[in-house]
């Protein structure tokens, strides 16, 4: 199902959305196989980091809640890793949405512009890089569907904390509208 209400709030992170973002990455770490940090994992020092270097060389967007304007729905962010050497790379994509907005076509949403977004004005990125769970069977079919290709299996790398382990899968979207 597609977005049902009225999302037109797809916009540029600022500083102001800093606290919403934080607690919205902590909201959907308590969702079992939201992403892979804890809510206990969700400190200042993450966020800090993750909105730092979005900032310097990367993409961040923010979704507002829909009737409150104090709310964010969805984020999403991927950024330059650092060595030269990977400077056509965007990488560390993570993207969340809050769970009572899952399922209605948000997180598409945000992938089509942030892949647009690179297409139409970062012609100096050549890849971008994720990395899905195994188990997260729809998150990979969405990726696959917007053009991202399977590039390995972690196997193991991840622990479910049930005693068992299972694979990360890495994933990679080619920009066509690339220049060197």
């Amino acid at each position: 199902m597609e977005v049902a209400m009225n999302i037109n709030r797809i916009r540029k992170y600022t500083d102001n959305d800093k606290s919403e973002v934080y607690d919205l990455y902590k909201r959907v770490a308590e969702i079992d196989g939201g992403i892979a940090r804890t809510r206990n994992e969700i400190t200042d020092e993450y966020i800090n980091n993750m909105i730092s270097s979005s900032g310097k060389n990367g993409i961040h967007l923010v979704v507002d809640h829909p009737t409150n304007e104090n709310q964010l729905v969805g984020e999403i962010h991927c950024y330059k890793l650092g060595p030269s050497v990977f400077n056509h790379v965007l990488s560390e994509l993570t993207m969340v949405v809050s769970e009572d907005f899952q399922g209605k076509g948000i997180g598409k949403l945000l992938l089509k512009i942030l892949l647009s977004t690179i297409e139409t004005k970062r012609n100096d990125i050549l890849r971008v890089e994720l990395i899905a769970r195994e188990s997260n069977t729809k998150a990979i079919e969405l990726y696959q569907q917007l053009g991202f290709k399977i590039e390995g299996k972690l196997e193991n790398r991840i622990d479910s904390r049930n005693g068992t382990f299972e694979a990360d899968i890495p994933m990679a979207w080619i920009n066509k509208n690339f220049r060197s």
